[in-house]
């Protein structure tokens, strides 16, 4: 008994069925379009790949833009936490004097009177773009007639010829909040030229050594700077105590770079943008 084929329904018809599935589904995986004369060709499974990634990226990038919102929030937290606990001033111990790391904008109180006729101007201050002076006053402790140096901010020094800078004086005893400012290690100093009896007087840098000689007494050796509406303040030109976001916002410019230039390349190499030629060229 022989077998025989009939109508073309055997193996040999089953190939071609194949060949037009296999057809049919790069068709489906492909796709072209023209958007003004640039022509894109267009594979499903490359854009979702591309598409995977940028949105990776751009999530890293937001995660370490919401890290630095974290470390915000937790120092701020922290900062009116110390303001509402500030330390009084003649209480902090000789031997912290010398931990530099613990004293850094640390939240001191005082209670005192300004020696307002004894200021001194710290020269080449800016502040939006203007010159001017820092303001740094003494206050006398009214608990142990001890002095320290306060920062009251920034005034400006583009006044007319024969103008003294505005210094607004602040009578009578006052009780005022502050943050201690240790210098950095390589903060470079300035010997200034200051001639005794002569104030307000004018420095390159903050020399306490030479300020207290000057004074004729001993100083806190350190300067603290006025926190925000304190009597005295003037503008706080200096930058806040800030956790360190930098490194964090840098992250997130560098992860949302990748994204676009990901997005870019694909775009370009999906497209006949290099492969044209400029106008006018044959």
């Amino acid at each position: 008994m022989t077998l025989q084929h009939q109508g073309g329904g055997g193996p040999k018809s089953v190939r071609p069925m194949l060949t037009g599935l296999m057809g049919r589904n790069r068709l489906q995986l492909r796709r072209s379009f023209t958007v003004g004369e640039t022509h894109f060709h267009i594979n499903w499974l490359v854009a979702g790949c591309v598409l995977i990634t940028v949105a990776t990226l751009v999530r890293l990038g937001i995660w370490q833009i919401n890290r630095a919102g974290e470390k915000l929030e937790l120092q701020r937290e922290l900062e009116l936490q110390q303001l509402q606990n500030a330390v009084a001033i003649e209480t902090i111990p000789v031997a912290k004097l010398s931990m530099e790391d613990d004293l850094q904008n640390l939240h001191v109180s005082l209670e005192g009177e300004y020696l307002n006729d004894r200021t001194v101007l710290l020269l080449a201050q800016f502040f939006e773009g203007q010159i001017g002076y820092e303001v740094v006053t003494p206050i006398r402790l009214a608990s142990n007639g001890e002095l320290a140096l306060v920062s009251r901010g920034w005034t400006s020094g583009i006044l007319p010829p024969d103008t003294p800078p505005s210094l607004r004086p602040v009578p009578g005893l006052q009780q005022i909040t502050a943050q201690i400012h240790v210098p950095e290690e390589n903060e470079r100093v300035y010997s200034s030229r200051v001639e005794a009896g002569q104030w307000p007087v004018r420095v390159r840098s903050i020399e306490i050594d030479v300020l207290s000689e000057l004074l004729g007494e001993p100083v806190f050796p350190f300067v603290v700077r006025l926190t925000e509406g304190q009597p005295g303040a003037l503008v706080r030109h200096w930058p806040a105590a800030n956790a360190d976001i930098n490194t964090n916002l840098s992250y997130a410019l560098q992860w949302f770079t990748f994204a676009v230039v990901v997005l870019l390349i694909s775009i370009v190499a999906s497209s006949d943008l290099l492969a044209r030629k400029p106008r006018g060229k044959r």
